[in-house]
């Protein structure tokens, strides 16, 4: 790991080669063979780069310190939440899109999984940790298919507030958009779609990997055209159901 750990030390510090190799009194060229691995590093320099980097010699060693962009939030009501930060250590807002939702499924406890996942800007956002995710489907009308949710993750899942919405991560669900109803004394959630058409079900508290409450969307269609489309169905559906009362009532 040392000659890697070197790089990423040197570009973390915002420090050239050049600049590196006169600290530690090598030349430039030994410096790039520490960091391609040609050359061992002596005891002395192994040392000077320890004090340089304020790091521990056995991690330069043995330890990917790369990971060291990359946060690790544990609490004792859900799972483990991975993160990514950028060079000002702020927490990224990565994007999970539904293409990459079996993947997530399986790897969103991996640092090196969600540094790769695509990012997100959005302004003005207050402090937390941060998740976007892509909606499909109509359960959640007339928030439309392909809606991108911002979302902020849970830490307590004694804090969720029946009738918000919330992104529920699951092996048996899978990524789900709903609004809850919790039930702390069952150690329940309900989760309800906004489209009647689909039915509530419950999902025990422990089996919920991660929890992520909505906070804003990116739509990317008119919503007040998919509101208006949803109402004339609804209205359609209803006055068919009327025309078969009336049928079975004439009969």
């Amino acid at each position: 790991m040392l000659g890697s750990n070197i790089k990423y030390l040197r570009n973390r510090h915002k420090l050239s080669q050049q600049e590196l190799s006169e600290k530690l009194g090598v030349p430039r060229s030994s410096l790039s063979d520490y960091e391609r691995g040609h050359t061992q590093v002596g005891l002395d320099s192994l040392i000077k780069l320890a004090d340089i980097f304020d790091v521990k010699i056995d991690d330069l060693l043995r330890s990917n310190l790369s990971h060291r962009d990359l946060e690790i939030l544990r609490n004792k009501e859900l799972r483990v939440l991975a993160i990514s930060v950028d060079a000002g250590n702020n927490s990224n807002i990565e994007l999970v899109e539904t293409k990459a939702e079996a993947g997530y499924l399986e790897s969103f406890a991996d640092p090196e999984y969600i540094r790769d996942l695509p990012k997100i800007g959005f302004p003005n956002i207050p402090q937390g940790t941060y998740r976007g995710f892509e909606i499909r489907g109509d359960s959640m009308l007339p928030m439309e298919s392909g809606s991108i949710v911002m979302c902020s993750y849970v830490e307590n899942i004694h804090d969720i507030k029946t009738g918000k919405t919330y992104v529920i991560i699951s092996k048996s669900e899978g990524v789900v958009y709903k609004r809850v109803k919790n039930e702390k004394n069952t150690e329940k959630l309900i989760l309800i779609s906004d489209n009647d058409a689909y039915l509530p079900y419950a999902i025990n508290y422990r089996d919920i990997d991660e929890i992520w409450q909505y906070y804003a969307h990116l739509s990317f269609s008119d919503s007040k055209y998919t509101f208006n489309s949803m109402l004339e169905e609804k209205l359609q559906d209803i006055q068919k159901k009327l025309g078969e009362v009336h049928h079975a009532v004439v009969k």
